[in-house]
């Protein structure tokens, strides 16, 4: 017989018993985090304030920016309070609120990364009709579309989840609740429902990916077909990083999702969460600013103006 009981609260075993460790984790993952929250306001703050960035490519990197804080905000700040106060514990109804918030801005963050390629493909595929094709009430539409997608995909997996049996010990081998993890202390019978929201998100950012991966094959062939050197490496420059970063995303986050629930503690599972939570939203804004010249140029210009209203 199973020991069912109801969940209260869980503890959270996912970095060291080792006090040492736990403050060398805190003051890491403070660090990252104070990185990426610093760069994704930064980044929101300058395509709201520079007229010029009020283009498609900057209004979806925006919402991408509010995303990556969603998703790193619901994991790591009490991964940090934690490991200070030499705490495992999280409520039940925090572990819900985590993982709801967590699939919401990860969920989003896959169709919003979408829309940016296939902004890519049309401006670099069809320059001509570009501003027909990505007008801002498409643009809204394209955001809004994403935003609704993952609430609704996060409330059904969230449901799933939690309206199961848990079997004791409440034991979850992570930093933050995670699905799988949590997927590993129901009792037996009881996750037949969220094994079959897994198998829907399989088919649902798979065809995601495929989507992505279609615009940037075109994008690729364009690119190839330009007679200018200048051109093709600004293509390139754009489009290969944020490539990059997607299939990091993707890919970690499905293996962390698909593989097969190991009976004991993992390094290579704390090492891939890390990957999918908190990676995407530190490189991105570096990735989106430091090797763009219309964003650091509206950096630049940003702080001049209060560097100079400083000095008078």
């Amino acid at each position: 017989m199973a020991n069912v009981s109801m969940a209260t609260e869980f503890l959270l075993l996912g970095v060291s018993e080792v006090r040492e460790l736990q403050l060398a984790h805190a003051a890491l993952f403070l660090l990252v985090y104070l990185v990426a929250l610093t760069g994704n306001l930064l980044i929101i703050t300058i395509t709201s304030l520079d007229q010029r960035l009020h283009s498609p490519m900057y209004f979806f990197l925006r919402h991408l920016s509010i995303l990556d804080l969603c998703l790193i905000s619901a994991t790591v700040p009490k991964s940090i309070l934690n490991s200070l106060t030499n705490s495992r514990s999280i409520s039940f109804l925090g572990c819900t609120t985590q993982v709801f918030v967590l699939i919401l801005s990860g969920g989003s963050e896959v169709f919003i990364l979408t829309a940016m390629s296939y902004d890519r493909y049309a401006a670099i595929c069809c320059p001509l009709r570009y501003d027909i094709i990505m007008n801002r009430e498409v643009c809204g539409k394209m955001a809004a579309v994403s935003w609704l997608s993952g609430g609704l995909y996060s409330l059904m997996h969230t449901a799933t989840t939690f309206s199961s049996h848990f079997c004791a010990p409440h034991i979850i081998h992570q930093f933050f609740c995670e699905v799988p993890q949590l997927l590993k202390l129901m009792c037996p019978g009881e996750a037949r429902a969220e094994v079959s929201v897994l198998v829907l998100s399989v088919i649902l950012f798979s065809g995601c990916f495929l989507s992505i991966l279609v615009s940037y094959v075109h994008i690729l062939l364009a690119v190839l077909k330009m007679p200018a050197t200048e051109g093709r490496t600004k293509a390139f420059s754009t489009c290969m990083p944020h490539l990059a970063v997607v299939s990091l995303f993707l890919f970690t986050s499905a293996f962390a999702h698909l593989k097969p629930p190991s009976s004991s503690p993992s390094t290579l599972d704390l090492l891939v969460s890390v990957f999918y939570t908190v990676l995407p939203p530190t490189l991105n804004p570096l990735i989106y600013s430091l090797r763009n010249k219309d964003m650091k140029a509206a950096l630049g210009k940003i702080f001049s103006v209060h560097f100079t209203s400083g000095v008078n």
